[in-house]
C-alpha cells in the first residue's frame, strides 16, 4: 500500500514564505485578489472589517446644497456637484495613485481580500461617490465589491 505525503522542512521558514510553498505544492496559485470599497459614516464608528481608512470629511459637503441635501453620492446631481470640485478630484487621485502603487505588494504578500473603507459625516454624499468612483477605477483589474454602509437600510 503506498503513502502519500510531502514533507518541508519549515524550521527556518517565514510564514508568507511558507503559505507560497503549500500554495505551489497544491496546485492553488494565486487566488487573486478581491477589493472591497465601503463607505461609511463617522459618526456610526470606523468599519471593523477596515484594512485602510480614507477621512473624506474635509471635502466640499453636498449636504449643505439644499437641492443635494435628500440624493446620495449614486445620484447624478450629487455626482455632478463632486465631479466639479477641485478638492474632491485631487483627493480622489491621490487615492488612486497610493492603492495603484500597493496593491501589488498585498498580491504579493498573498493577500486574497481587502477593505478599503472611505468615511464621511453622513456615510450619504461623500464616501457614497468615491467608492463608486474607485471601485470603477479598479474593476477592470481586480475582483471588486461596494458596500455602502450607510445607504443600507435603503438597498
Amino acid at each position: 500500500m503506498a503513502t502519500l505525503g510531502h514533507r518541508i522542512d519549515t524550521s527556518a521558514l517565514k510564514p508568507k514564505a511558507l503559505r507560497t510553498w503549500v500554495r505551489d505544492l497544491l496546485g492553488l496559485g494565486g487566488g487573486g485578489l478581491t477589493l472591497l470599497f465601503e463607505s461609511f459614516a463617522y459618526k456610526d464608528g470606523l468599519p471593523l472589517d477596515a484594512d485602510w481608512v480614507f477621512d473624506t470629511r474635509m471635502l466640499p459637503n453636498p449636504y449643505y446644497e439644499p437641492a443635494l441635501r435628500a440624493l446620495t453620492g449614486r445620484d447624478r446631481d450629487v455626482i455632478q456637484f463632486l465631479d466639479g470640485e477641485d478638492e474632491v478630484q485631487q483627493l480622489l487621485g491621490d487615492i488612486r495613485g497610493m492603492l495603484e502603487r500597493w496593491l501589488p505588494e498585498v498580491v504579493r504578500d498573498n493577500r486574497s481580500y481587502l477593505t478599503v473603507a472611505i468615511g464621511c459625516t453622513g456615510g450619504r454624499h461623500r464616501s457614497v461617490y468615491l467608492a463608486e468612483r474607485l471601485a470603477d477605477t479598479f474593476r477592470a483589474r481586480w475582483r471588486v465589491l461596494v458596500r455602502h454602509r450607510g445607504l443600507a437600510t435603503e438597498d
